[in-house]
């Protein structure tokens, strides 16, 4: 089936079959490799998209449901300088990454928790990033970032 939406500000048609997640259309189809398939059961978080902004994860949704959507993926943030947007540079600047298989779809929920909770505190932050699963780090710098990274989001 044929389905149309737009990805990172640039209109998409991806040919899939109706069963197709979106994590896989995104990652087999349009090359948009930094969306990571970690689970497959939408618990680690690392598939993590902003849709018609808001964020979901992207392996427990099927492409077909995203016709006519506005997908931003961890492609999608920085500018086309090459320009880091600020809570990419947050997790850089903060050490929030060690391996790097969570950060994209742990930026991406930052990004979302700091669009639609600007003031939570730090224990909200941690309450609100629970579906993004980090093996390597004690989140510490991880809040951190998403703290730095709000704030130049805001400025």
């Amino acid at each position: 089936m044929q389905v149309k939406f737009k990805v990172n500000g640039m209109l998409a048609n991806v040919d899939v079959p109706p069963n197709t997640l979106l994590v896989h259309a995104l990652r087999e189809q349009l090359r948009l490799t930094g969306t990571h398939v970690g689970c497959d059961t939408a618990q680690c978080g690392a598939c993590t998209v902003i849709a018609n902004g808001r964020a979901i994860k992207a392996c427990n949704t099927l492409t077909a449901q995203h016709e006519g959507s506005d997908i931003t993926t961890i492609e999608g943030l920085a500018q086309a300088d090459g320009t880091l947007h600020p809570m990419q540079a947050a997790f850089k600047e903060c050490h929030g990454l060690q391996c790097g298989f969570c950060t994209p779809g742990m930026v991406m929920s930052a990004v979302d928790l700091c669009r639609h909770h600007p003031k939570a505190s730090e224990a909200e932050i941690r309450e609100l990033l629970e579906g993004n699963l980090c093996r390597c780090t004690g989140y510490q710098n991880i809040v951190k970032a998403v703290q730095q990274g709000r704030a130049a989001m805001a400025a």
